[in-house]
């Protein structure tokens, strides 16, 4: 004998149920068959419905019925030859008029018992399960109706009934072996519903038709049980939350029973309890793809990898403390604390206790946690009044997230990890509870936080391909853009060789916000961003945190000190900053430092490489240096790709360009800030000197540092347009610095030096033997002297400015993020 049950949406329709004839016309090839069913999706809860109408005075009762009535009668239409129709229908039509003159007397009555309330639901299953029974019959098939009441017997605790296992056991066995009985292929058997000693029927619980499987198949020793469902198996996530969730092909009973315990809806709870002391395998198969191998559930975990075999998750939970330094040393506690909540049928989830004995936490369901309160405060209600206990502590909107797998105990480490990941996303755990078996390791966490746990976890512990850091780009101008087709195009390199997945799930410029959090289709993002709805960085950052995704990264590639301002609320959330714009790192040192703080705090990273030099190495070199224990004595650079760009190319007009159509050219080419006087007049290379003499360990601020401007303060006024004009009439003075120069065979360029806890910057006569002399086009170059490299400095020089360059040193600190 082996037992196939199927669920509600494998009986959902006649479509649906016509491919469970088809399942198990195939299996009674192999042996006689028990087929037991749930009622058609839905009807249940249309059932539950109907009853409470009904006992309310709501005579849209009536209506409940009807549909009810309409949706068996096109199933048999659909299922039976015309021919073979009229004895189903009536057996329906009998059955929903028996169930209507219930639902008057409830009318009548006002009043619903939860005895009643079984009997009315009780209809579902067995009105499915005498449909099928009889389109086995007009199949031919040699197959009888049992009536699942007659043979599971319970107590009276209505909708979750207690099985009486020995009475049930020996009915069942006494039927099946009755001569008049064991002549048929298919047996066909309403799931769910049970009867008590006195012939009430009786429910064993939503999601008891699996259970009514195992019962048949515990009793009779069956070869196997199979559950099937609308899902091919069991998997190690729920995939509505984790979209590369994964097939368990084989899994161990108490492996099943953790997960189905820890709110996986594969499989209800108590099923696996009674196959599991026969050694009965269990496999879940998909009615919609029958030919898929599905999960086996037997009594060995596999020895594979995969030491987690999944993860699962409950809702609405919430935490009772009861703490006090009364309790301290004082046995007794724990016993009046459950025996408090088990008077009250509160069932306790999750049970945990400081060593210290102050207090003891237990995890119920949210709607118990009213009822839980009062019977606890009413307990301990003479330790409150003398202080020695609290009242009953409760925390609500919680969840928890569970690690399953049996060979955990086998690898340690596995709870550091799980806590590490959690910790690096920002998701605080407020209990922990470890059996000592150590099949699973629980961790209470915020319901908010639930969907990005269940992702960060499964990365970790089952994604053997790649990790996905989902990206918010601030800035989609020229820097932006450069770095957004970058990401793109080398999004497949970074999946074979880094196993490294970029998600750009947003882009926002100062109007305007693009975000999707499955990813942005980059082939046409500057026409949607155009189209996109308005926003300021506010609105941006608000839906980062709200969307709370694993591994976010916000990539601040604009100039806007309104965008600097938000990285302290993106790394109080673990969200880890790339940041271009020097701002935030050349604000006043308190801002700088508690940015660099809340980062290691958080475990969040706060990257700003091209904050000095674009892509150079120059602020990962000089951190290197400090890690590795080295000092850093002076820094001498040229640090603006721009000032020594115009440097470069100005010839005091004898090539008949003048010093503004430099500067132009260098603007037009993308080397310098939005606003140029930033550039030249030496307030970007003092923030950039300022930030390498920070990040070498000097506390030093703008107002610390010296400069030796070149540009006449009358270049300052009014807007950029202003600016250039100002700068042509000014000519004479840029020509003047230039021939200074050149008569003592010099360069000019604009040098930063910091030494002795000093900074400054200015224009510089350079003489040919300077490392500064051959430095060409747009290059920059840093000369590090420290205690390793006293004479002969450690020299950083390449381009120092450019979209591209830049870029490129920001897609490289978006790949060093994912390594935090």
């Amino acid at each position: 004998m082996q037992v196939l049950k199927f669920g509600g949406s494998s009986v959902g329709s006649a479509d649906a149920i016509a491919k469970v004839v088809a399942i198990v016309t195939e299996s009674i090839k192999k042996e006689p068959t028990i087929v037991v069913v749930s009622a058609m999706s839905g009807v249940t809860d249309q059932l539950l419905m109907l009853a409470q109408s009904a006992s309310q005075g709501n005579e849209a009762y009536k209506t409940i019925i009807q549909n009810i009535e309409q949706k068996h009668l096109d199933a048999v239409r659909a299922l039976l030859p015309i021919q073979q129709q009229s004895g189903t229908l009536s057996m329906v039509k009998q059955l929903l008029n028996e169930l209507e003159s219930n639902c008057e007397g409830l009318f009548m009555l006002r009043e619903l018992s939860m005895r009643m309330q079984d009997k009315i639901i009780s209809y579902g299953e067995i009105l499915s399960s005498k449909i099928i029974s009889a389109t086995f019959e007009s199949k031919g098939i040699k197959q009888q109706w049992v009536d699942s009441r007659n043979l599971i017997k319970t107590d009276s605790k209505y909708f979750n009934a207690v099985v009486n296992k020995e009475l049930t056991d020996s009915t069942i066995q006494a039927y099946f072996s009755a001569k008049e009985n064991n002549s048929f292929d298919v047996y066909m058997a309403p799931g769910f519903i049970a009867s008590d000693k006195e012939g009430n029927t009786t429910t064993l619980g939503r999601g008891g038709s699996d259970y009514t499987g195992a019962i048949y198949a515990a009793a009779l020793k069956a070869s196997a049980l199979e559950i099937w469902t609308d899902v091919s198996g069991m998997m190690t996530a729920d995939p509505r939350m984790v979209s590369n969730a994964k097939e368990i092909p084989q899994i161990s009973y108490q492996e099943a029973m953790e997960l189905s315990h820890f709110g996986a809806k594969i499989i209800y709870p108590p099923t696996i309890q009674p196959v599991m002391y026969q050694n009965i395998p269990v496999w879940i198969k998909n009615t919609f793809e029958p030919n898929h191998p599905g999960t086996i559930i037997e009594n060995n975990s596999p020895k594979d990898d995969n030491f987690i075999r999944g993860i699962s998750s409950i809702k609405d939970l919430c935490l009772l403390s009861l703490e006090g330094a009364g309790m301290v040393g004082i046995p007794g506690f724990s016993k009046r604390l459950f025996d408090a909540l088990a008077k009250k049928l509160i069932n306790v989830i999750l049970i945990t206790q400081s060593s210290s004995e102050h207090s003891i936490c237990v995890g119920v369901n949210v709607q118990d946690a009213h009822q839980a309160k009062l019977a606890v405060d009413a307990e301990f209600e003479q330790e409150i009044n003398t202080q020695k206990v609290e009242p009953l502590i409760i925390e609500k909107d919680l969840s928890i997230i569970a690690l399953v797998g049996e060979q955990m105990r086998n690898h340690p480490g596995v709870s550091g990890k799980m806590f590490g990941v959690l910790g690096r996303n920002g998701i605080n755990v407020r209990a922990i509870a470890q059996g000592s078996s150590e099949k699973n390791i629980t961790a209470v966490i915020a319901s908010a936080d639930v969907k990005k746990a269940i992702n960060v976890l499964h990365e970790e512990f089952f994604e053997t391909t790649y990790k996905q850091l989902n990206i918010y780009v601030a800035g989609a101008g020229n820097v932006g853009g450069k770095l957004i087709n970058q990401i793109q195009k080398q999004a497949e390199y970074l999946k074979k060789s880094l196993r490294l997945q970029i998600n750009i799930v947003g882009i926002a410029n100062s109007k305007k916000q693009l975000i999707n959090v499955d990813g942005l289709d980059l082939t046409n993002w500057k026409e949607q961003l155009a189209n996109a709805k308005p926003g300021s960085i506010t609105d941006y950052v608000h839906a980062i945190l709200e969307n709370n995704l694993r591994n976010s990264v916000f990539v601040d590639v604009t100039a806007h000190e309104t965008v600097a301002n938000v990285y302290a609320q993106l790394l109080e959330k673990a969200v880890s900053v790339v940041a271009c714009n020097k701002i935030a790192c050349s604000s006043p040192y308190e801002n700088y430092a508690k940015l660099k703080s809340l980062a290691r705090q958080y475990n969040a990273a706060f990257l700003f490489e091209t904050n000095v030099g674009a892509s150079l190495p120059i602020i990962g070199t000089l951190n290197d240096l400090i890690r590795s224990g080295d000092t850093i004595n002076k820094i001498e650079a040229v640090l603006s790709g721009t000032l020594n760009f115009v440097f470069n190319n100005y010839a005091g007009g004898t090539d008949g360009k003048s010093f503004a159509q430099v500067v132009k050219q260098a603007q037009d080419e993308g080397y310098t800030e939005p606003d140029p006087r930033l550039d030249l007049g030496g307030t970007d290379v003092m923030r950039k000197i300022m930030i390498l003499a920070r990040e070498a360990g000097q506390k030093i601020e703008m107002e610390d540092i010296s400069n030796n401007a070149f540009l006449p303060s009358s270049c300052f006024n009014g807007s950029v347009a202003d600016f250039y004009a100002e700068m042509e009439k000014q000519e004479a003075h840029f020509k003047k610095l230039y021939e200074a120069a050149a008569a003592e065979g010099c360069k000019l360029k604009f040098v930063a030096s910091y030494e002795n806890g000093k900074a400054k910057v200015g224009l510089q006569h350079i003489q040919p033997s300077s490392d500064f002399y051959h430095l060409y086009g747009k290059d920059n170059l840093v000369l590090f002297y420290s205690m390793r490299y006293p004479e002969l400095p450690l020299v950083i020089k390449g381009a120092g400015a450019g979209a591209d360059v830049t870029a490129s040193g920001v897609f490289a600190d978006i790949i060093r993020a994912a390594r935090v």
